[in-house]
């Protein structure tokens, strides 16, 4: 009976070596911060409606959520379980989209630099205020126009990341072995959605301007439009600012006030988007090299 006992015992030991009971604290935390971000199905359907500062909390907790990311790819389980499947198409789609999730940070980065960059010159014409009505108004337009190449990079890049996560794969159809590769696939949808939202609200779109300036036919309702556009992105009321200064010589100290402000908005989210632009590098090169290995 005591052998049959400590035969029990010493089986029961090494199944629980094998499947410990609880998850890793740092499982724990990176589904604590999922749960806080929305999880995998978090959706951009009020991505018109987020304001910066919202935005600017989200990017804080997603880069904590990387920052365990980073941490969980290095413990020697998650090694051990990835270099195993190493041939299944999850891995090749988690390495797909690490690499997704950095060019959406890229595009992401580089439609606020080219937004800030045009805003700075456009204020420091407008602060030396020699040049005629005429001619600021010619800078706007520019402005304007550059504002049109940051919507189309930024579109191209949406229909990129709604393509990537038509793809994903459906978690009850993951093996509990595959537990590992289906949590790092939920926090990439998670961030896609958080990029996806960062870029609408960026691109400062409705949808009026996802088909084109409004010209004659709307100038008139002007007005209108600048009272009903939302208050809280600061992109699109810059837009609907300069809209109505080119076509209709609005108030200069309006716009500039506009402007200041997004600029306060986009040096908060370029803070955070760096520190997570460098957290996704560091966690690409980690997968690789367990791959590689």
């Amino acid at each position: 009976m005591e052998a049959s006992s400590l035969n029990i015992k010493i089986h029961n030991h090494a199944r629980s070596n094998s499947l410990p009971s609880k998850p890793h604290p740092i499982i724990l935390q990176c589904d604590e911060y999922l749960a806080i971000l929305g999880g995998g199905g978090a959706s951009s359907d009020s991505t018109t409606t987020s304001s910066a500062s919202l935005l600017t909390q989200k990017l804080s907790i997603l880069l904590d959520l990387h920052n365990c990311v980073q941490n969980l790819v290095q413990l020697p389980l998650t090694q051990e379980a990835l270099v195993h499947q190493r041939r299944e198409k999850w891995v090749d789609e988690l390495l797909e989209g690490s690499l997704m999730l950095l060019d959406a940070c890229t595009t992401t980065k580089d439609a606020l630099l080219h937004t800030k960059e045009c805003s700075r010159e456009l204020q420091s014409i407008i602060r030396r205020r020699r040049q005629g009505q005429v001619e600021l108004t010619i800078e706007v337009k520019k402005f304007l126009t550059s504002r049109k190449v940051v919507r189309k990079s930024i579109f191209k890049a949406l229909e990129n990341l709604k393509g990537h996560n038509a793809n994903k794969c459906n978690p009850s159809m993951i093996n509990k072995e595959y537990q590992t590769v289906n949590l790092l696939k939920e926090i990439q949808v998670t961030s896609f959605a958080i990029f996806e939202s960062l870029l609408n609200f960026i691109s400062g779109s409705t949808q009026s301007k996802r088909g084109g300036w409004l010209l004659v036919s709307k100038l008139m309702n002007k007005k209108r439009m600048l009272s009903n556009t939302e208050d809280n992105n600061e992109f699109a009321k810059v837009d609907d600012a300069l809209q109505f200064f080119a076509f209709n010589m609005g108030n200069i100290d309006d716009l500039q006030n506009k402007l200041l402000r997004l600029g306060s908005c986009i040096q908060d989210l370029e803070e955070g988007l760096e520190s997570l632009f460098r957290r996704l590098i560091k966690i690409r090169v980690a997968l690789l090299n367990i791959f590689n290995h």
